[in-house]
């Protein structure tokens, strides 16, 4: 229980002093310094650009008039160089590419073609501070007014809760973990978690309190940072099982009343005063690129999550600085077959840790005609402040490097959406901000989509066919000249008149890329926002990979294509097939330490030249563009012995009836091929939960169809005859198009209810749990093949 757990006296960093005291309710948050600080002045800093105020954005007066530290804010800048990484020894051999121990070290993966500087977090962001250091940082709304923190507050602020976390006794080595949804306090109590030495741990707001245990236990979480007191709740369920556990932090809003070791924000902000700068300076001048700063548990689609561990140069050196440039060069030249180029297999000496004995790996480096495109097109803010908002979980890789650590790199400025901005708040923070760049999961830009198409079907009659006119002209100029800056006048007047207006409604005015991953996109969709104009640029990689290895952008481009290898990275494809799709496997400074605390797993991702073996089919095409095709765990192999990828065929039958919402196929060692379906419906608004309606689209396929349903349960309890009739057609249109007879679908089901995070058939990120379903649905799939055991 929390009241019989004592802080203790002394930290094994040593940075305790006096006994922290009870908590109060109030915010911390409206309390911060407003304006920059005068050390900048003493530094005599040049900002190489300086950002205008937004109109929608007003300077913080977060702090009534309070500094952020009792000491004198120069101290806290004085350092020329924090910290000595000409110390660092990549290819020492003492040191091996990957560890499982919190405290481990490892060999960074220099490329000699693509060298990059190892950096921690902390010189990442003392450099940023120089170039960057007055502009706004991160954008929160208060009392429904837009404020801002400018990056020497935000700075300024991770240091002060990392002294606040070695008053609560944070160990080297052990975790913050943080249970909240994004804000700035997320933001500056991962940064401060680093700083004072520790792993900033994040975990999914939807979590059980199972689920919190088992990820707080399994990376010794000395304190938890919590937003609400329904997450405060699961820890104190949990606490007598957490040994390491010493202290609770709540931000948003205030516990109900004083508990022990329980602390709001504020006063657990006032702790860190009580700790000497000199302390917090030791401990930052003793980090080294290769320790571990940040864990992310993976969603546990296949099994319990596993904490992937990240290095301070994953998250604050290679990732910030690959994005110099784009120029292909394979070290080899690659072998010329009829029609097409064939990127021979690697050969490499295993007596080596650098793939610089690799004969015919495809490797990026910047080139000198492009030094000015960034991975993705990202632009440091002294060309352009991005201005991205943050929604997507934390504790996801791909919100965390694209919105924390990404940002600190290039001076974003990061805005805050609503709590409820998945439920529908999303779209009003997209319109007050107006982003530069924005990234969503391919389920967020579905439901965009189906918003949209759900308000043209209530239009009236001009209004649609006007939109469907522009969509039209759009997508066939898109289509057939991707890369032409040249547009036909028509296609520039249906921009005009009608596409200009529809993405300044959803808040893209100002919006130069838009970015997916985490999921495959449907050609529909993709199609869709083309049509609009909206060009949506892909990016492939794995929590295991500290975010994206491809990336395209607008001068990398191919649709349905991952992009290109970012700088200082390489891949190579293995066991291919007569086709040119092998698996994926990935090498490069971004590749992470390792399993936490497991040492099996690790070795089954990494094989002994440094590899990592995705699990994921692709094929890379002769320009070096990436085309996933699917992943080896989700192959089916059926009872014949037919190796079939199950996302292909997915993907055609939900393209072929625009009425489904989840297809999934099923058949391994089966007799033959069957699927469960669901249909598109509605979300509650409060739980995102599916509904029983049906969308305006499944209803309008309904109607097409000859159906006057407009629920599920219609047409599923009562096997609407017109809808099941249409589904058939489709799928045997499906298979018409297949490669072989043992590739259709001889049977199939429409399931009561959609997938859903709640209902466990998706992950975080609306991933498929395959096992899930196939458990849950154990019944439904066993009749389909009762007859043939008769």
């Amino acid at each position: 229980m929390p009241d019989s757990r004592e802080v203790p006296q002394e930290s094994q960093q040593d940075a305790m002093v006096g006994t922290p005291q009870e908590n109060s309710g109030t915010r911390f948050l409206n309390r911060l310094l407003p304006g920059g600080p005068r050390c900048v002045r003493k530094l005599g800093l040049t900002l190489q650009y300086q950002q205008g105020v937004r109109p929608n954005v007003r300077s913080s007066s977060l702090t009534d008039g309070q500094t952020l530290s009792k000491e004198s804010p120069s101290h806290t800048l004085k350092l020329a160089a924090p910290e000595n990484v000409k110390d660092i020894q990549p290819d020492s051999p003492d040191e091996a590419l990957w560890t499982t121990q919190a405290d481990g070290r490892v060999r960074l993966r220099m490329d000699p073609g693509c060298a990059q500087l190892p950096c921690t977090v902390h010189r990442m962001f003392y450099e940023a501070l120089d170039k960057y250091g007055e502009l706004s940082a991160l954008g929160f709304k208060r009392q429904d007014k837009w404020e801002r923190i400018s990056y020497f507050q935000y700075y300024l602020l991770a240091r002060k809760a990392a002294k606040a976390f070695l008053k609560l006794g944070l160990e080297r080595a052990h975790s913050v973990a943080i249970l909240g949804f994004n804000s700035p306090e997320w933001f500056f109590s991962a940064v401060g978690t680093v700083f004072a030495g520790g792993i900033v741990t994040g975990i999914y707001t939807t979590s059980s309190p199972e689920a919190c245990q088992y990820i707080a236990h399994d990376c010794r979480a000395n304190i938890i940072v919590v937003d609400t007191q329904k997450q405060l709740e699961k820890i104190l369920k949990i606490w007598k099982n957490l040994p390491h556990l010493k202290a609770v932090v709540i931000y948003r809003e205030s516990p109900p009343e004083k508990m022990a070791n329980v602390y709001t924000m504020e006063k657990f902000m006032e702790l860190g005063a009580e700790v000497p700068e000199e302390a917090l300076d030791a401990i930052i001048e003793a980090q080294q690129p290769n320790q571990c700063c940040a864990l992310v548990y993976t969603s546990g689609t296949t099994g319990p999550p596993k904490g992937v561990m990240l290095s301070q140069d994953n998250v604050g050196g290679m990732l910030g600085r690959a994005g110099e440039g784009w120029g292909i060069q394979a070290m080899a030249q690659p072998q010329q077959s009829p029609g097409k180029f064939l990127w021979p297999q690697t050969q490499c000496d295993p007596h080596r840790s650098s793939p610089s004995s690799c004969e015919h790996s495809l490797r990026i480096c910047p080139s000198p005609r492009s030094q000015k495109s960034q991975a993705g097109d990202i632009q440091p803010a002294e060309v352009q402040q991005e201005v991205v908002v943050s929604y997507l979980p934390l504790s996801h890789i791909a919100a965390q490097i694209y919105d924390l650590w990404t940002g600190i790199q290039w001076g974003a400025q990061v805005c805050f959406a609503e709590p409820d901005a998945l439920k529908g708040s999303l779209v009003n923070t997209l319109r007050e901000v107006e982003p530069t760049s924005h990234m969503g999961v391919p389920r967020v830009w579905e439901k965009i989509m189906e918003r949209i198409q759900e308000v043209a079907a209530q239009s009236g009659f001009i209004r649609r066919k006007m939109l469907l006119w522009a969509m039209s002209v759009t997508l066939e100029q898109n289509l057939t000249c991707p890369c032409s800056d040249l547009k036909p006048f028509t296609t520039r007047l249906a921009d005009y008149l009608v596409l200009a207006k529809v993405r300044q409604a959803l808040g893209f005015a100002k919006c130069q890329k838009n970015f997916y991953g985490a999921a495959p996109m449907t050609a529909e969709t993709q199609h869709f926002f083309l049509g609009l104009n909206i060009r949506l640029y892909a990016g492939y990689g794995l929590s295991e990979t500290s975010g994206p290895h491809f990336m395209s952008s607008p001068y990398n481009y191919r649709l349905y294509s991952s992009g290109k290898v970012v700088p200082g990275c390489r891949v190579k494809l293995v066991n291919e097939d007569a086709a040119g799709v092998g698996e994926i496997c990935l090498w490069g400074r971004t590749i992470f330490m390792g399993y936490l605390n497991m040492e099996d797993k690790t070795r089954e991702a990494i094989d002994a030249d440094g590899w990592l073996h995705t699990g994921d089919t692709g094929r890379l095409d002769a320009d070096g563009f990436l085309y996933i095709t699917g992943r080896l765990k989700e192959l089916i192999i059926t009872a014949g012995g037919e190796n079939v990828p199950p996302v292909p065929i997915e993907e055609a039958v939900k393209t072929e009836l625009p009425v489904i919402s989840n297809a999934m196929l099923i058949g391994d060692q089966r007799k033959f091929l069957t699927m469960l379906l669901t249909l598109k419906c509605t979300l509650d608004p409060d739980t995102s939960d599916p509904t029983d309606n049906l969308t305006e689209k499944a209803v309008e396929f309904c109607q097409r169809v000859g159906s006057k349903a407009t629920t599920v349960s219609e047409i599923v309890g009562k096997k609407d005859e017109a809808v099941y009739q249409a589904i058939e057609e489709g799928i045997q249109r499906v298979n018409a198009n297949a490669a072989a007879r043992p590739y259709h679908i001889q049977k199939w089901a429409i399931l009561e209810r959609d997938f859903s995070i709640s209902g466990g058939e998706l992950g975080p990120t609306m991933k498929l749990k395959r096992l899930i379903v196939l458990e849950k649905y154990k019944d439904i799939i066993d009749s389909f093949y009762q007859e043939q055991k008769k």
